[in-house]
């Protein structure tokens, strides 16, 4: 009887120590979550509470930085107008300009020139293609083809015209060339004038495709003789009309043809505004040469 007591109260122990086994965990874990809660949520509102306040000043700069943004979006718009209104006056600044500076050059080429020009389009002169060189053409060259897409190279008897008006030019090809002009009757020749544009109205502010060294020949009509009338140097530093004077020869053309030997700079092409040729007009013959030169016209 005893033996069995003992045995059950050994069980009995047993089991309550499994009980306390158990129950210890539970009473910690209990403790410690009573006295951590209140930690956890002091922890959680001071987050809520930062969060709240970083939230309300990133609302504030960025009302500030729209507010920014605005002002300075109109203040770019005004800009942009005033800009826009610069670029029209510019524009006809320039066309004022260069108005002027025609009117000017006309009238220093009725002035300074003051004598007969006998390589007027107007008054018959033509180019003798056959003796004259290449137009510019500019296929090669990107850059070129680009701001020549809306435009196609001036012809030869752009010479002969009076429109010296920046870039109406005949572009020929290279630094060396020449053209050949059929004038409309035979002339004892005294001079040629050779023009181009002033640096300060060019498009690209300079002028190295003006011409440089020249040469002058007077031209038979059947186009077998030439004579040398005259080698000289159009200075881009003085005025933009120059005259030179010819070797006189006793003998009157039908012909003049001016090769220009080099440019100041351009290895592309070679600039020429305008030619005029001066001298007395020879007393007309029925000669050969007349009937062949009339024929050519």
């Amino acid at each position: 009887m005893c033996v069995f007591t003992v045995q059950k109260m050994a069980v009995h122990k047993k089991r309550c120590l499994k009980f306390v086994v158990f129950l210890l965990p539970v009473v910690l874990g209990g403790v410690y979550c009573g006295t951590s809660l209140p930690v956890w949520t002091m922890w959680a509102k001071a987050q809520r509470e930062d969060l709240t306040l970083a939230s309300a000043a990133e609302t504030k700069m960025l009302r500030s930085l729209d507010t920014f943004l605005a002002k300075y979006a109109q203040k770019l718009q005004l800009l942009l107008e005033e800009v826009a209104q610069l670029r029209v006056e510019i524009s006809s600044l320039k066309k004022e300009r260069q108005g002027l500076n025609q009117a000017a050059l006309e009238l220093a080429s009725e002035t300074y020139v003051g004598r007969p020009d006998w390589a007027l389009k107007t008054s018959g002169a033509t180019i003798d293609m056959q003796g004259t060189s290449k137009t510019y053409d500019c296929k090669e060259n990107w850059v070129c083809r680009v701001l020549w897409f809306f435009r196609t190279p001036s012809p030869p008897d752009t010479i002969l015209q009076p429109d010296i008006s920046p870039e109406n030019c005949w572009p020929l090809q290279g630094q060396q060339g020449q053209v050949v002009i059929r004038l409309p009757a035979r002339v004892h020749l005294t001079a040629v004038s050779v023009q181009h544009i002033y640096k300060e109205v060019s498009p690209s502010g300079t002028v190295t495709s003006a011409p440089r060294d020249i040469a002058v020949f007077g031209v038979n009509a059947d186009r077998e003789e030439e004579t040398l009338l005259g080698m000289f140097v159009y200075n881009v530093e003085k005025e933009a009309i120059q005259t030179f004077p010819l070797k006189d020869t006793h003998r009157a053309f039908s012909r003049i043809k001016l090769i220009v030997k080099s440019n100041w700079g351009n290895a592309a092409y070679t600039c020429i505004y305008r030619v005029q040729v001066h001298g007395k007009m020879a007393e007309p013959e029925t000669s050969t040469e007349t009937r062949q030169d009339k024929e050519h016209k």
